[in-house]
C-alpha cells in the first residue's frame, strides 16, 4: 500500500511539473501532503514537514547568500574580462561556447559538491550566454551533463555512501571503473557539441565576436542588457582576492558553508556599496532570484520530508527488490546500471544506497557476482548522472534557479542525454571488465 502510493505520489508530481499543470513549488508541496494524508497520516504532517525543512534549511541559507553574492560580482564586472576572453577564443561561436561550459564544469566539479559547482560555473558563464543570446536550457543541460558524471569522484555523495553501506573501499568502486570515467567525459564533451550545433543552427553562426563597448555589459535576462561603468581597479582586485579566498575556504571546509557565504557578501557589499541605499538597492534588485531558489529548496524539504516520514520511501525501496526475476539474478550489476540513473527521479541517495544497495548486493552475491560489481553499477547512474534533474535534491533547484528554466523543461531537455551518458559508460564498464557480462 505505502510502496503503490509512494510512486503514484512521484509519478503525480513528476506528471505535473513536466506538463507544466502546476506551478513546482505548489507540486512540491500538495502533491506529497496528499499521499500523506492518503496513507493516514495526517496527523503527522506538521512534524515531518518540518524535519524535512530543517534538514535542507542550511542549503537554503547558503543558496540565499551565495545568490546575492555572486549576483553583486556580475553586477561588479569581475567576470568581464573571463567572458571577453571566451567570447574571443569562442569567435562567438555557439559550439566552442558549449564545449568550453563542458571543460570549465568538468574541472570545477572536482571538488565534488553540486551546489558550488553550479554556483561557480553558472555565475560564470550565463553572462556570456545573455550576451549572444544563447538559450538558457542549454547551459542547464550542459552543466548537469558534466556535473553528474563528476558526481562519481571518490570523495562525491554516492560513491561514499555505496562505500560506506557495502563496507567496501572507495578505490574498489573507482579505481575499475576510471576507463568508464574517461568514456564519460568523451561522450560529455561530444554532448556539447551537438547540443551547441543545434543552438548554433538556432541562432545562426555568428561571423563576427560581439562588439566590446567602453564600458561593461552586464544583463538581467536574454535582450535587456545595461551598460555598467567599469569600476575602480583597486575595487576588482579586491573583489577577485574576495572570491578567490571564499573558493578555497569552501573547498578546505574552513567554516561551514552557509556562514562562509554570509561573511563574503556581507564584506562584499560593504566595500562594493558603502551607502545605505545603495545596499538596500542591491538587495532588493536581487530579493527575487534569491525567494525562488530559496523556496523551491525548502520546498523539496518538505517534499523528501513527508515522503521519508511517512515510510513510502523504505517500502518502494523494498518493493522494488523484490520484483527483480531469478532469471536476471546473473545479469543483476547490468540491470542495477541501467535503472540507476531514473531512479534518481524516485529515491533520495540515502533511501537508494542504505536501503536498496545492500539487499541488491545480497542478492547478487547468492549468484555469485561481488558486491563491488553492484556498487560500480549503482554509481554509473543513481545520483551521479541523474542527481541535477532529480527533484529530490536541492542542487537541483539551485541550477534550475539561476538559470531560471522551468523544472520540467529541463528534465525533459536533459534526460535522454542524462541517460545515454550513464549507457555509455555502461558498455564501458562492460567491455573493460569493471562490470561482468
Amino acid at each position: 500500500m505505502l510502496a503503490t502510493l509512494g510512486f503514484l505520489t512521484i509519478g503525480g508530481f513528476l506528471l505535473l511539473t513536466m506538463t507544466k499543470r502546476v506551478s513546482v513549488l505548489v507540486a512540491l508541496v500538495l502533491v506529497p501532503v496528499v499521499g500523506a494524508v492518503a496513507a493516514g497520516r495526517a496527523g503527522d504532517i506538521g512534524p515531518m514537514a518540518l524535519d524535512g525543512i530543517t534538514k535542507v534549511a542550511p542549503t537554503g541559507i547558503m543558496i540565499a547568500f551565495a545568490v546575492l553574492y555572486f549576483s553583486l560580482m556580475i553586477d561588479a564586472g569581475l567576470f568581464e574580462p573571463l567572458i571577453r576572453w571566451i567570447l574571443r577564443a569562442a569567435k562567438g561561436d555557439p559550439v566552442r561556447i558549449a564545449v568550453g561550459t563542458a571543460v570549465l564544469t568538468l574541472c570545477v566539479a572536482l571538488d565534488g559538491d553540486g551546489a558550488s559547482t553550479f554556483l561557480i560555473t553558472v555565475s560564470a558563464m550565463l553572462p556570456v550566454y545573455r550576451r549572444i543570446g544563447m538559450s538558457r536550457l542549454v547551459l542547464a543541460a550542459i552543466v548537469c551533463l558534466a556535473a553528474g558524471l563528476m558526481n562519481m569522484v571518490p570523495w562525491g555523495g554516492p560513491t561514499a555512501r555505496a562505500a560506506a553501506a557495502l563496507k567496501l573501499d572507495t578505490s574498489d568502486i573507482v579505481t575499475p571503473l576510471l576507463p568508464a570515467m574517461g568514456a564519460g567525459v568523451l561522450w560529455v564533451l561530444i554532448a556539447a557539441y551537438l547540443i551547441g550545433r543545434r543552438e548554433r543552427n538556432r541562432l545562426g553562426a555568428l561571423e563576427d565576436s560581439p562588439r566590446e563597448e567602453a564600458g561593461s555589459t552586464v544583463g538581467d535576462g536574454p535582450g535587456t542588457p545595461r551598460v555598467a561603468e567599469r569600476p575602480h581597479p583597486a575595487l576588482t582586485v579586491f573583489n577577485l582576492t574576495l572570491t578567490l579566498a571564499l573558493l578555497v575556504c569552501l573547498v578546505l571546509e574552513a567554516m561551514p558553508l552557509p556562514v562562509l557565504f554570509v561573511l563574503a557578501f556581507v564584506v562584499a557589499l560593504l566595500v562594493n556599496h558603502p551607502r545605505w541605499e545603495d545596499q538596500q538597492a542591491q538587495l532588493e534588485k536581487h530579493g527575487k532570484n534569491v525567494v525562488l531558489v530559496t523556496t523551491m529548496i525548502f520546498a523539496a524539504g518538505v517534499f523528501t520530508g513527508l515522503l521519508t516520514g511517512t515510510g513510502m520511501i523504505e517500502r518502494m525501496a523494498s518493493a522494488l527488490v523484490g520484483v527483480v526475476p531469478d532469471a536476471l539474478g546473473g545479469h543483476l550489476p547490468v540491470v542495477v546500471a541501467v535503472t540507476s540513473m531514473p531512479l534518481s527521479l524516485v529515491f533520495t541517495p540515502d533511501a537508494y544506497y542504505f536501503g536498496i544497495l545492500p539487499v541488491l548486493a545480497q542478492t547478487a552475491d547468492s549468484f555469485g557476482t561481488g558486491q563491488a560489481e553492484i556498487a560500480r553499477a549503482a554509481v554509473l547512474g543513481q545520483m551521479t548522472t541523474g542527481f541535477p534533474l532529480s527533484p529530490l535534491t536541492a542542487a537541483t533547484f539551485i541550477l534550475i534557479g539561476m538559470t531560471g528554466v522551468q523544472l520540467g523543461e529541463h528534465q525533459r531537455f536533459v534526460f535522454r542525454w542524462a541517460f545515454a551518458t550513464t549507457l555509455v559508460m555502461t558498455a564501458a564498464a562492460l567491455l573493460t571488465g569493471a562490470l561482468p557480462l
